[in-house]
C-alpha cells in the first residue's frame, strides 16, 4: 500500500486555529470576579498601585494569603495591569488568556523543531504533530486554574518564560555559529521567570539535558558549543536565590519553617503526581482547592512504587539519549520543586501540572503519532480524526469548567461538593455565602470547618466577625482572642480586636492591636486606616493625620481614610487643609452626605458661614434625616442673622 504523504499545511494557519480554538474556549472566563488568593495579592496588594518607582512594585508582600511573595516579575505584571484598567477583572482575565496563548505558540514552535530533528517519520509529519501536542495543552481543562484563577498568573508567565527559555536556546543552536541574540534571549527569558516563580530553577538543566539530548549528542560538546549560554543561564540561580530569601517562606506556609517532617510531605506526593497523571487522561473531577491530604507509608507505598518506576524508566531513556528519557526528566524537573519542598497549606495542587502537562503529552502524541501503521491514508485520516475528537472533548469540558469560576459561590460550592472533608473549602463557602447576605448558612459551614480543623484559626476569625455584626460582643471578642492562640502571627485577628476595642472605648489598647497587625503585614490597609481612626479616638491628632496619609499614598480613592484626614486636620486647626481634602471625597463621591457635612463644619471654622450653610444643605438634599446637619445649619444661619453660639 502506498504510504501516506502528509498533506502541507501554512505554519500560520495552524498557529491563528489554535490561538482561535483557545479563545473559544476561555470565551467564558471574563466574568470571573476575584477569588481566593486574588484578594489579596491583587485587590488588597498597595505595591501594585504605581509603576513607579520600581523599587515598590519589585518588593512584594509576602503573607500567607499573597502569591506575589518573592515574585517581583508577577508583581509588575499586575502592577501594569492596574495601570491600564485598575481593578477592572475583564483585563486581568485578558492578560492571563494572551500569555496561555503566548505560551502555547511557543510550545508549538518547540514541539515541530524537536519532531525535526528526530528525522524520518518524526520529521515527515513534524507540523502536525506539533500543532497536536500544542492544542491539547492548550485546551485541555487541567490548565483552568492557571488560566482563570487570576493570581495563577504566576503559573502561566512562569511556563512561558520557561517555554522561551527553551524555545530561545533551539533558535541559537539553528546556526552552525550559535546566533548570540537568540543566546541572549534565552538568558533573559530565564531570569524573567526566576523572578515569576521557583519552578523555573530547573529551566537551565533542562535546556542542557534538551541540547545533550538532540543537538549536541553529550554533555562535554554541550558544554563546549555553548559554554557562554550556560554560564549566563547558571548566573540566573543567583536572582532566583534572592527572589526565595526575599519571600520569607511565603507566610510561613512553604518551606523550612513549616511544622511539618519533609518525609510526611514526601508520602503525600506519590499519590499526587499519580493524580496529576490520572487526570491529565480523564479530567474529571476537578477540584479548585484540593487541601492538605496527609497519608501514611502504606496508603502511599503503591503510588510511590509506580513513582520510582517511571523514574528509573527515565533515567534509562537520558543514558540512552532518547526523547523519552528527556520528556521524562523534563515532567519530573517540573513537579520536583513543589514535591519536594514542604507545604502545609496544599499537598496537591491542579495548577502545579500547567507546564508538566507539556512533556506528558508530548510523549504520548508522540508514541501514537509515529506508530508505523499511521503510515497508511486510512489510518492516517484516524488519526486526524481522534484529534479532533480529542481537541473538541477538552474545549467542551473547559468551557464547563470556566462556568465554575463564574462567581465565588459556585466556585466553592463547587468545591465543598467534592472535597467535603477540606475545612479550608468550608470555611472559603461560608465567606462567599456571608457575602451574598445567607449569614445562617455561613454560620453552618464555619462551624462545619472548626468540626473538621479544630484550631483552624482562619474559621475562628471569620465566625467571630458573625457574631459581632449580630451584636454578640463579647462572644466575638473570644473567637478572635481564640484565633489568635491558635496561629500567634495573625494580623487579621489583631485588626478586629482592635476595632473591638475602640468600639468599646478603648482607643489606646485598639491602637496596640493595630500596631501589632501592621508589624506583621506593613500593607495592610484596613489596619492602618482603623489605627487613624483610634489614634483620633485617643487625640493623638499629629500620628492620626501621619497614618491617615499613609493609607492615601497607597489607595488615593480611600474616601473614608481621606474624611478623616480632614476632620484630623479641621480638630487640629488647619481648616483651610480639611477643606480641601472634603472636596476631593465630594469629588470622588457626589452622593457621601457625610463629606458635605463635614466640609459644612470646617468653613464654618474658617469663618466661610455662607458656604457652610450651602455645604449642610448639600448634605440635607442627599439624606433629609440628617439631624446633625440640619442643627449646624440653623446655627450657622444664626450666626449669620447675628446671634447664635457657633457650630
Amino acid at each position: 500500500m502506498k504510504p501516506a504523504a502528509p498533506r502541507t499545511f501554512p505554519a500560520a494557519a495552524l498557529a491563528a486555529l489554535l490561538v482561535v480554538a483557545a479563545i473559544v474556549a476561555y470565551s467564558g472566563s471574563f466574568g470571573g470576579p476575584f477569588v481566593f488568593d486574588d484578594l489579596d495579592s491583587i485587590v488588597a496588594n498597595p505595591t501594585i498601585r504605581h509603576l513607579w518607582p520600581p523599587s515598590s512594585v519589585l518588593a512584594p508582600p509576602f503573607s500567607s494569603g499573597q502569591t506575589v511573595g518573592g515574585r517581583p516579575v508577577l508583581n509588575l505584571s499586575f502592577a501594569f495591569n492596574y495601570a491600564l484598567g485598575g481593578l477592572r477583572v475583564e483585563g486581568y482575565h485578558a492578560v492571563n488568556l494572551l500569555i496561555h496563548l503566548l505560551a502555547g505558540l511557543v510550545l508549538l514552535g518547540i514541539a515541530r523543531r524537536t519532531f525535526q530533528r528526530l528525522g524520518g517519520a518524526a520529521a515527515a509529519r513534524a507540523e502536525w504533530l506539533g500543532f497536536a501536542v500544542a492544542l491539547l495543552w492548550t485546551l485541555h481543562p487541567l490548565q483552568t486554574e492557571s488560566v482563570t484563577y487570576v493570581v495563577q498568573r504566576a503559573e502561566s508567565l512562569m511556563g512561558l518564560f520557561y517555554l522561551l527559555t527553551l524555545y530561545c536556546f533551539i533558535r541559537s543552536a539553528d546556526r552552525a555559529a550559535p546566533a548570540r541574540g537568540w543566546a541572549g534571549l534565552s538568558i533573559l527569558c530565564c531570569l524573567l521567570g526566576m523572578g515569576t516563580k521557583e519552578v523555573m530553577g530547573s529551566a537551565p538543566l533542562v535546556v542542557l539535558l534538551y541540547d545533550r539530548t538532540f543537538l549536541s549528542g553529550t554533555f562535554g560538546a554541550a558544554w563546549r558549543r555553548h559554554r557562554g549560554t550556560y554560564l549566563g543561564l547558571g548566573a540566573t540561580w543567583a536572582a532566583l536565590a534572592a527572589c526565595i530569601f526575599s519571600a520569607h517562606g511565603r507566610g510561613g506556609t512553604v518551606g523550612g519553617e513549616v511544622p511539618v517532617a519533609w518525609s510526611a510531605y514526601a508520602l503525600t506526593q506519590g499519590p499526587a503526581i499519580v493524580r496529576y497523571l490520572g487526570l491529565a487522561f480523564w479530567p474529571h473531577p476537578l477540584v479548585f482547592d484540593y487541601g492538605a491530604e496527609w497519608v501514611g507509608f502504606r496508603a502511599a507505598a503503591p503510588s510511590l512504587a509506580f513513582i520510582f518506576f517511571l523514574m528509573a524508566a527515565t533515567l534509562a531513556g537520558l543514558k540512552g539519549r532518547t526523547a523519552g528519557g528527556f520528556l521524562g526528566a523534563m515532567f519530573f524537573a517540573v513537579l520536583a520543586p513543589t514535591s519536594l519542598v514542604p507545604g502545609i497549606r496544599q499537598t496537591l495542587a491542579e495548577h502545579r501540572m500547567y507546564l508538566a502537562l507539556a512533556p506528558l503529552l508530548g510523549f504520548v502524541v508522540g508514541g501514537i503519532g509515529l506508530w508505523p501503521g499511521w503510515a497508511r491514508r486510512s489510518t492516517a485520516r484516524l488519526g486526524g480524526g481522534a484529534l479532533l475528537v480529542a481537541a473538541g472533548l477538552c474545549l467542551w469540558l473547559t468551557l464547563g469548567r470556566n462556568q465554575v469560576y463564574r462567581s465565588d459561590l459556585s466556585l466553592w460550592s463547587d468545591t465543598v461538593n467534592r472535597r467535603p472533608g477540606n475545612p479550608y473549602a468550608h470555611n472559603d463557602l461560608a465567606n462567599a455565602l456571608k457575602s451574598a447576605g445567607r449569614t445562617a448558612e455561613a454560620t453552618r459551614q464555619f462551624e462545619e470547618a472548626l468540626a473538621l480543623k479544630a484550631d483552624f484559626a482562619e474559621a475562628e476569625n471569620n465566625l467571630g466577625n458573625i457574631l459581632w455584626e449580630q451584636g454578640r460582643r463579647p462572644e466575638a471578642i473570644a473567637r478572635y482572642q481564640r484565633a489568635l492562640e491558635f496561629r500567634p502571627h495573625y494580623p487579621e485577628a489583631e485588626n478586629n480586636l482592635g476595632v473591638a476595642a475602640t468600639a468599646l472605648g478603648h482607643p489606646e489598647d485598639a491602637v496596640a492591636y493595630f500596631n501589632r497587625a501592621l508589624d506583621i503585614n506593613p500593607g495592610y490597609l484596613d489596619a492602618r486606616y482603623n489605627l487613624a481612626v483610634a489614634l483620633a479616638a485617643a487625640g493623638r491628632l499629629p500620628e492620626a493625620i501621619v497614618a491617615d496619609q499613609a493609607v492615601l499614598e497607597a489607595q488615593p480613592a480611600f474616601a473614608e481614610a481621606r474624611l478623616n484626614l480632614g476632620i484630623a486636620l479641621a480638630r487640629s486647626g488647619h481648616a483651610g487643609a480639611a477643606i480641601i481634602q472634603f472636596r476631593e471625597v465630594i469629588r470622588q463621591r457626589p452622593g457621601y452626605a457625610e463629606a458635605y457635612y463635614d466640609e459644612g463644619n470646617a468653613l464654618a471654622l474658617a469663618g466661610r458661614l455662607g458656604e457652610a450653610v450651602s455645604a449642610y444643605e448639600a448634605a440635607l438634599r442627599l439624606r433629609p434625616d440628617y439631624e446633625e446637619a440640619r442643627v449646624h445649619r440653623e446655627r450657622v444661619q444664626a450666626m449669620l442673622a447675628g446671634g447664635g453660639p457657633a457650630p
